[in-house]
């Protein structure tokens, strides 16, 4: 069973990594906001036949609880500026350093505890955070001094990601995990929505673009947080968190094979960085066992 759960993370991570090509093609197109709107709204209509089926409210409870509602709307909320600030930087950069520059979510969660929280951060935190901003510095301008756009907004969503997975773990862990999935997803769809609505026009029909809205939906929040799920219940958290963290590398493959994007070599440099300040920002939990599953929750 954990070789099976082991090789389901693995599709999950080549989900996710993969991802990022139908974002990069649905940013060429010109849609950002009604792209994230309609993908994360189909998800949501995706998952709710799941959270009705295993996600029932207990007897004593009919309703869900109000502190609920207040948590889904803030992680909603937390999830559309996340989403929405990475598909317009996608429209700026290549898939690779979006998926790694996202990846730096595990390395910014501890410092976002010691400062908001002040929950103080292990040592290998602060290395790091060191290793990553020299990696994404390496990345992201190929070693001089000019960063793209697209980059920073990447990093910028990146923040946004990370608040969200703190409250994952602090506060929606409180609650029914399925119901409260569906709620943040819809409430991250139809904010997109409305913005999209205003400051962009819909896009004329197109096959890859539906191809693109489809897959992330469908695959890439839908069906591999589904896995997820189920997954980290039949293998430790060792190996859960080495084999998502590998998410990144698969979006620099994917953008190699897909997109025929390229990376010189001082930015290989910058990724090998950053892929081992994530792998450091894990290793307090590796050793203690103590890490917990919605902090390996990126939302897509």
């Amino acid at each position: 069973m954990r070789l099976k759960a082991d090789l389901t993370l693995l599709i999950v991570t080549i989900i996710w990594g993969s991802a990022f090509v139908a974002q990069r093609v649905a940013g060429q197109m010109g849609s950002v906001y009604l792209f994230n709107a309609a993908r994360y709204l189909l998800a949501a209509l995706a998952v709710l036949p799941l959270a009705l089926r295993v996600g029932k409210i207990p007897a004593s409870s009919p309703k869900i609880p109000l502190d609920q509602y207040k948590w889904m709307l803030i992680a909603g909320f937390l999830l559309f500026m996340g989403s929405a600030l990475q598909q317009v930087g996608v429209v700026y950069t290549t898939a690779g350093n979006a998926g790694f520059i996202t990846g730096l979510y595990a390395v910014l969660v501890p410092i976002a505890l010691f400062v908001v929280w002040r929950e103080k951060p292990h040592w290998v935190s602060i290395v790091a955070v060191g290793l990553a901003g020299v990696g994404a510095f390496l990345l992201s301008t190929g070693g001089r001094f000019e960063v793209r756009a697209g980059d920073i907004l990447v990093l910028i969503s990146t923040l946004f990601w990370t608040f969200h997975v703190i409250v994952l773990g602090k506060y929606a862990s409180r609650f029914e995990a399925m119901t409260f999935s569906v709620g943040q997803l819809f409430i991250c769809g139809i904010l997109n929505f409305v913005l999209g609505i205003f400051v962009e026009p819909f896009p004329p029909f197109d096959w890859a673009l539906i191809g693109a809205i489809a897959y992330t939906a469908f695959f890439s929040l839908a069906l591999a947080y589904t896995l997820q799920i189920w997954a980290q219940r039949h293998t430790p958290p060792t190996d859960a968190a080495l084999l998502l963290s590998l998410e990144s590398v698969f979006a620099v493959l994917s953008g190699w094979f897909f997109l025929d994007e390229r990376l010189a070599l001082i930015q290989v440099a910058g990724c090998v960085l950053i892929f081992i300040a994530v792998l450091l920002s894990q290793f307090k939990e590796w050793t203690s066992g103590r890490m917990d599953h919605d902090h390996l929750v990126e939302g897509r």
